[in-house]
């Protein structure tokens, strides 16, 4: 290895690939890799790198261009077979080694204590444990032979998983090939690791999603599933994973004698270890690291949600053995779930399909009526200056009507605080200079922002507007990302052959959706007028708009002065309706969807208003409608219906199972009606 010229600075002079002889290239070859790994090594394990990024980085381009060269001297252990492999049609299943067990867990300090004292009956000396943290991650089984990598499969059911070999090959601290110990390393070594996600990335990856107008990942650990489950590994290559190793499945050569033994082992073969990890032989000494743990997981740089208890000894080990699912060996000691106060990391700009600028809080993940939230809307830049809230700080998180998370204050502030957040001054999607509307940070590209674009064609599709069944976010972001489409009526352009094309979409898969957008050219009025995602138009003012003027062409035209002479619709509505159809832009997209077909109908005068100015909610569910043909029935009634009881409310019918909202309801004295006296409002406007 001393000898190797790249283990150290300066490097060699570089002869162009094409001046040197196969032999020369083969040994050159060899001495990269070995180099690259050696640096990947003292990086990621030992935290001492000796050459900078950009010198790792012109090994890493060196033997990429080698490899070209001489494609035949590519060898599958390569360390450039960690930017990824072709995409795979689906993963296979692998079967364990050994059944990867779940755990016990409690965050009761009475399971614990428990736990110890049964321990310590069936040890005659004193127990000692080691202490881990309980990673919030992913758990998968990673096999060597002869020291090169083999595979790597998620836990799945514990007998079985799935075989993720290519994109975890991609992660930069898990080795291709294990490191020489001075005792060699094992012929077969199965190993227990887990994969996380790194908290800034995990923060930087929402962020990207959130000022798309994408939806979030709910936590690191999500986000780490779907990563690894990922059929193009080329997609994982970039992404900030780590994994550290912590247990053993098989060996077929060393027998360790205790846990902490084998920990110590794993960073001379390459295994990168949590250095959180501790002894300790008694209850107080747990507390003590327990409490400890607890009180640094925010300063750490991945989530932990707990603590590992483990037996050290492996003969004690042996004598409990395991139940069914659990070892009796090991015990989780689960923190207390944290409740309505949380570190905010980061604040972000989100694009929604109006254009409207959000800033939206990235927040340590807490719990909030049992619901585990971590992002939270600031509404705009007034409301985010008026609390005085900034990354670092410790904030105060409810949910505004139960239902959407906001920040509602400062608790307390970063000692060293960053400056006061400000909007941006272009669209952090398309670059866009923003506009101001009054509190409102606008970015006015239209549909040539990405993010635009993206949720205005997701509220076009909606159940209450096209009901264009099988048109998912995550299908709309790969239409616009292919550029299949670049503007909404190009949704009726796309053929079935080219739907194949999208990841997860075979034949008759693209048959469907191809169908399914045929079948949604002539819809109701209303929703169509909904559809188009006009300001202020929600689904009540779509139908006040199909019933009073009838036909489409009628509403096109209508000036300010008509539509705000119309009871309902103020002057603020009346501009945005009128502002939207004089839009030359969107005239010509109109025109466009009406050559390629989509046709609305007409909306009626007939029937009878009953329900004009009552607002109705729906709970349970009802025998003779659908949630939403009842929502129908009293919007075309003139009635209102709404998701959430207020003391505005008339009316909550009642169905099977019914929610939270019964009692709401009764809290706010509001009439409730069960689904028979329901029909009788929809008949006749009265209840008998």
């Amino acid at each position: 290895m001393s000898s190797n010229p790249y283990m150290k600075t300066p490097f060699p002079d570089f002869k162009k690939p094409s001046e040197l002889k196969k032999s020369k290239a083969e040994n050159e070859i060899r001495a990269l890799s070995e180099a690259i790994e050696h640096h990947n090594h003292l990086y990621y394990i030992e935290n001492e790198p000796v050459i900078s990024d950009s010198k790792f980085d012109e090994l890493f381009k060196r033997l990429e261009e080698l490899e070209k060269e001489f494609p035949g001297l590519k060898s599958d252990y390569s360390p450039t077979q960690k930017v990824g492999a072709p995409p795979i049609d689906k993963l296979k299943k692998r079967k364990h080694t050994a059944p990867m067990l779940s755990l016990k867990s409690s965050d009761n300090q009475k399971d614990i204590m428990d736990f110890i004292k049964n321990i310590e009956k069936k040890d005659k000396n004193k127990a000692v444990f080691v202490l881990e943290p309980k990673f919030d991650g992913i758990s998968v089984e990673v096999v060597y032979e002869d020291g090169k990598f083999s595979y790597g499969s998620t836990r799945g059911d514990g007998e079985t998983g799935e075989d993720i070999s290519e994109n975890i090959k991609t992660i930069g601290s898990l080795p291709i090939r294990l490191s020489s110990s001075e005792t060699g390393y094992p012929s077969f070594l199965a190993v227990r690791g887990e994969i996380f996600m790194k908290r800034e990335g995990f923060i930087e990856i929402n962020k990207k999603r959130i000022e798309r107008d994408e939806e979030p990942f709910a936590n690191a650990r999500n986000a780490t599933a779907g990563i690894v489950r990922q059929l193009d590994s080329k997609k994982v290559a970039d992404k900030p994973l780590e994994i550290f190793f912590y247990d053993i499945l098989e060996d077929r050569e060393n027998g360790f004698k205790s846990h902490w033994d084998l920990l110590q082992k794993f960073p001379e073969w390459g295994l990168k270890t949590n250095p959180e990890n501790i002894k300790c032989s008694s209850f107080d000494d747990i507390k003590k690291h327990y409490d400890e743990f607890m009180e640094k997981r925010d300063g750490l740089n991945y989530e932990i949600d707990g603590m590992v208890i483990k037996v050290d000894d492996y003969e004690l080990r042996n004598s409990l053995g395991t139940r069914q699912r659990n070892p009796r060996w090991a015990f989780a000691w689960k923190f207390p779930p944290k409740k309505e106060v949380t570190l905010l990391r980061e604040i972000v700009v989100q694009v929604g399909r109006s254009g409207i600028l959000t800033p939206v809080a990235l927040l340590d993940p807490v719990e909030i009526g049992g619901v585990t939230i971590s992002r939270a809307t600031l509404h705009n830049e007034n409301e985010v200056k008026k609390k005085d809230v900034r990354p670092g700080d410790k904030v105060r998180v409810m949910r505004a009507g139960d239902v959407i998370p906001e920040v509602a204050g400062l608790e307390e502030k970063k000692k060293k605080r960053s400056d006061p957040f400000q909007m941006p001054g272009k669209c952090p999607v398309c670059g866009t200079e923003v506009i101001r509307e009054g509190a409102y940070t606008i970015c006015p590209a239209g549909l040539t922002c990405r993010a635009q674009l993206i949720g205005r064609i997701e509220h076009f599709a909606s159940q209450d507007a096209m009901n264009i069944d099988k048109l998912g976010r995550k299908t709309i972001e790969q239409l616009v990302k292919k550029r299949f489409i670049r503007k909404l009526p190009d949704l009726y352009r796309l053929k079935s052959k080219k739907l194949e094309e999208l990841e997860g979409y075979a034949k008759k898969s693209a048959e469907d959706l191809y169908d399914s957008i045929k079948n949604s050219k002539n819809p109701d009025l209303h929703r169509y007028l909904y559809a188009l995602g006009i300001r202020h138009v929600g689904e009540h003012i779509a139908r006040l708009l199909a019933d009073e003027f009838i036909s489409f062409k009628k509403i096109k035209d209508a000036g300010y002065d008509k539509l705000v002479s119309l009871k309902e619709i103020g002057p603020e509505i009346a501009e945005s309706i009128s502002h939207f159809f004089s839009n030359e832009d969107n005239r010509l997209m109109l025109d466009e969807l009406e050559e390629l077909g989509v046709k609305p109908g007409t909306g009626s005068k007939k029937t009878e208003k009953y329900l004009e100015g009552k607002t109705i909610v729906l709970t349970g569910e009802l025998e003779s409608f659908s949630r939403q043909e009842a929502k129908e029935k009293i919007e075309t009634l003139g009635g209102r219906a709404t998701s959430s009881v207020s003391g505005n409310t008339d009316y909550l019918v009642v169905g099977d199972n019914p929610g939270s909202k019964l009692d709401e309801a009764k809290k706010e004295n509001v009439k409730i009606i069960k689904e028979k006296q329901f029909r009788q409002l929809l008949k006749t406007g009265r209840l008998e």
